[in-house]
């Protein structure tokens, strides 16, 4: 299935395609402050419809993960990183998806503090 999604102001858009059988609440510092729920797809099942210059990125601690967020309305619509076998993947919120039920979505909690 494909999935349009953005900011809150639009100033990052993106489409997305895979079958969202459920998302990931993260614990860590900055996934609990986002409140992010995350969907995790091959980075090829990515593709932005904005400029990668008008996307802003925050990194912090190992700095494997690019978090990506707009710098106008400043949320955060997606991640970007490497899974364990070394593939690049996309860390999609799912809040930032377009016509999505939420409460229809499996949420599995993670302990991102403990790692």
């Amino acid at each position: 299935m494909n999935y349009k999604g953005s900011c809150h102001c639009g100033g990052i858009a993106f489409e997305v395609e895979g079958e969202l059988a459920g998302a990931l609440a993260c614990n860590c510092s900055i996934c609990s402050r986002k409140g992010s729920l995350l969907w995790f797809v091959p980075h090829d099942k990515l593709r932005l419809l904005t400029p990668e210059k008008d996307i802003s990125t925050y990194v912090f601690n190992k700095h494997v993960i690019q978090h990506r967020f707009c710098p106008t309305c400043g949320i955060h619509p997606f991640g970007e990183g490497v899974d364990p076998k070394g593939n690049k993947i996309a860390a999609i919120n799912i809040r930032c998806l377009e016509n999505l039920d939420l409460a229809s979505v499996a949420v599995t909690h993670f302990d991102g503090r403990a790692l």
